[in-house]
């Protein structure tokens, strides 16, 4: 069975041991406060059999040659980087937001690559345990975190230096049988409704810190693991129903108390050499991703900015124009940034194909430093009443609904329901708890802009530059 559908998954759920604490207590994972997080994950699966998905949504394994879901695969040409990208972009349109489960599949990617390196210059059998564990996990259909980002504690001592050891995770224990694990990941969304945590690195390694140069592939639910989240919806609806209403996201601290992991699921450890080249190409990866999720929320933006304008009767106004225009200008840069990624892509020696750095670290820094000001334009085109709207049941109460369809009205021809819609989820997108949140992600998700202008400097040939402007001004070398 290489294809699952959401039923299976959500059984699979809840079979799992409960080892999820939310908001002061511990929850099944069939609680309905994971009911919307969930349904986010559920729409990965059903849309292998949506016509208008499908053909992006599926693809075959290089390892049995069956249809896969394409969340489960590896990007083995440039080609598969270009659907990847697109379909996140359309993805994303159909939820909301984000789809989540994007940064597995750019986990797995990136430990195909660095377990091949590994085994390449020190003999080991690292890559042999991950195609064996990628093939149970396309078999199955699986849902990964990306257990990455560690609590880093003192930000200006190294792991090693760290008064608590825990606070990067680390090996604490080696056996015959596999390694124990200590420590803490944060930020890490859909901890309370994965299969699999997926550990790698967060961060270049010294070679007195190989205890912390550790990747491995954990069931969610194993002994020693805890998974202590915060759970994201927008408002409920009452009566207006609508499809962003459908959808949430959770993230969590994940920690590892001496976590038990076999030496078939580890994936890298103890070579420091390697932590950081995973780091980064994971970091080359979900930027890739973001050239075409961050485009999909900048597409949102645009679409409601420019509905508001509509029924407003201002959308020929010169100002406005300027401001969607550059909307669209800001989406398809992010978007062209990943297509540029995608046509530089390098081939490994594990045959996955990598994405240019420069151009995904290009595109996920034009979404980050961008994604408040396409805010910024959605609130001044749509104006206060997302932020003042009264609350549904003053619009399904005969006393004051009347009242407010009245005076909600703006462009002749537009109905009251329209108008009230389209104001009630520029509300839940813009200014509302699961907004804050996406603006945040918006920011820091994939790295913060900071890291993406270091990934620029990092491999850019600012020498070959210099020889041009010598070149032009006569300067000899």
């Amino acid at each position: 069975m290489a294809l699952c559908t959401a039923e299976d998954y959500v059984e699979r759920l809840k079979r799992m041991r409960p080892n999820v604490y939310a908001h002061g207590r511990k929850i099944g994972r069939d609680d309905p406060m994971l009911a919307l997080p969930i349904n986010t994950l559920r729409f990965t699966f059903d849309a292998v059999n949506d016509p208008e998905l499908r053909d992006l949504m599926l693809t075959r394994s290089h390892l049995t040659g069956e249809e896969i879901n394409r969340f489960t695969s590896l990007n083995l040409s440039v080609e598969d980087l270009y659907a990847q990208q697109e379909m996140k972009r359309r993805c994303c349109h159909r939820v909301g937001g984000c789809t989540q489960r994007c940064m597995a599949t750019d986990t797995l990617n990136a430990i195909g690559v660095v377990s091949k390196e590994i085994d390449d210059e020190k003999g080991t059998e690292y890559h042999a345990h991950f195609l064996e564990f990628l093939r149970y996990y396309q078999a199955n259909d699986l849902v990964g975190s990306t257990a990455m980002t560690d609590m880093k504690g003192d930000r200006r001592a190294r792991p090693s230096a760290q008064e608590d050891p825990d606070l990067y995770l680390h090996v604490v224990k080696k056996d015959s049988g596999g390694i124990v694990v200590r420590g803490a990941k944060n930020h890490i969304t859909m901890g309370p409704y994965v299969d699999e945590h997926l550990v790698i690195p967060t961060r270049t390694l010294t070679e007195e810190e190989g205890d912390w140069a550790v990747s491995f592939a954990v069931p969610a639910d194993a002994e020693g693991v805890r998974i202590i989240s915060r759970v994201v919806t927008p408002r409920p609806r009452i009566r207006l129903e609508a499809p962003y209403n459908r959808y949430g996201v959770a993230d969590s601290v994940v920690v590892f108390d001496d976590v038990f992991v076999p030496w078939e699921r580890v994936f890298m450890c103890g070579e420091w050499e390697f932590a950081g080249r995973l780091a980064l190409t994971f970091a080359g990866f979900h930027r890739h991703s973001y050239c075409g999720c961050k485009p999909a929320i900048t597409d949102i933006i645009l679409g409601a900015a420019a509905l508001a304008a509509e029924y407003n009767g201002v959308e020929k106004a010169p100002h406005v124009v300027d401001e969607l225009t550059e909307l669209m200008v800001i989406g398809e840069l992010v978007y062209a940034s990943g297509i540029a990624a995608a046509a530089r892509a390098t081939r490994t020696s594990s045959g996955i194909f990598t994405p240019a750095f420069l151009y995904s670290n290009t595109g996920r820094y034009m979404a980050g430093i961008n994604i408040y000001h396409e805010y910024d334009v959605l609130n001044a085109i749509a104006g206060g009443v997302p932020s003042t709207l009264p609350p549904e049941e003053d619009w399904l109460n005969p006393e004051t609904g009347p009242d407010l369809e009245k005076y909600i009205r703006r462009r002749p021809g537009v109905p009251p329901e329209n108008l009230h819609r389209l104001f009630r989820f520029i509300s839940d997108f813009s200014c509302s708890a699961m907004a804050g949140w996406s603006q945040y992600a918006g920011v820091h998700g994939g790295g913060s802009p900071i890291m993406e202008k270091i990934g620029i400097r990092s491999g850019y040939d600012l020498e070959s530059k210099k020889r041009i402007a010598k070149r032009l001004a006569g300067i000899e070398e």
